[in-house]
């Protein structure tokens, strides 16, 4: 069997129980080693093998997979965050659907989730944004054309953006073009819920140059919206006038 695990956005205890368990539980690990904090491997029991993936590609990966199922043991593929963001499980689960391998997944608290305790915002707030918009910048990885920063945030629906840190002045201008105004809100959140977390809030314009005055790279998540401001209304779900299943209206 094997389990993807979500490690969540930093924190070790921040994973959830059944993760935790399943680390405990683990013959083999195989951790994403340039984004997982390393404190979570220190769950793991006494001679649980421990494989970096930042230095395998897919099919060093696979084959270590397949070596454990082959003894018998029980492995765990450790992502950072949420394996089901830009995590590169598909092309696993493919291939193991391929062998005739088990595997579960269970989920991580994402940074984006992460991001959002950073700042203490609520991205859906009423009359501003009820949609988050989560996306990249096209890199290595390219994004179709379809979901181009400037459609997106044609939609002013609050955005997050993932591993785009190093295309910032980019990534301004395209917000821009698409209809955000230079002074809208944004912040620049690293490596939320770590011990060296760093919350930086400044305009669409200045990302860039917040960044640099920062010295960040990389390992931060972008979110831009109004979401971020300080105008927006009330829930209705608590409005005193407002009836619910469980509770009458005060008139």
């Amino acid at each position: 069997m094997v389990d993807f695990v979500g490690a969540g956005c930093g924190a070790a205890d921040l994973i959830t129980l059944r993760g935790k368990r399943l680390i405990e539980e683990a013959d083999v690990i195989i951790y994403a080693g340039s984004l997982v904090n390393p404190e979570l491997l220190g769950y793991a029991k006494d001679g649980c093998q421990v494989h970096n993936s930042a230095y395998m590609d897919l099919d060093k990966v696979i084959e270590v997979m397949v070596k454990a199922e082959s003894e018998g043991k029980r492995t765990v593929r450790l992502h950072t965050g949420d394996p089901s963001l830009y995590g590169a499980i598909r092309e696993q689960m493919d291939r193991l659907d391929k062998l005739g391998i088990e595997y579960n997944v269970c989920p991580g608290v994402s940074s984006f989730c992460g991001a959002a305790a950073a700042l203490k915002a609520e991205y859906t707030l009423p009359d501003v944004s009820q949609t988050v918009i989560i996306t990249r910048m096209a890199g290595r990885t390219p994004v179709p054309e379809k979901e181009s920063i400037e459609s997106l945030a044609a939609h002013h629906a609050t955005m997050v953006i993932f591993l785009s840190t190093g295309m910032l002045k980019e990534l301004s201008e395209r917000l821009i073009s698409g209809g955000y105004s230079p002074d809208s809100p944004a912040a620049i959140v690293y490596k939320a819920s770590w011990e060296d977390e760093k919350v930086m809030r400044c305009t669409v314009s200045q990302l860039a140059e917040t960044a640099e005055k920062n010295g960040i790279r990389k390992t931060a998540l972008i979110t831009v919206g109004d979401f971020l401001g300080d105008d927006y209304s009330l829930s209705k779900l608590y409005d005193k006038t407002f009836e619910t299943e469980f509770r009458k209206a005060e008139i």
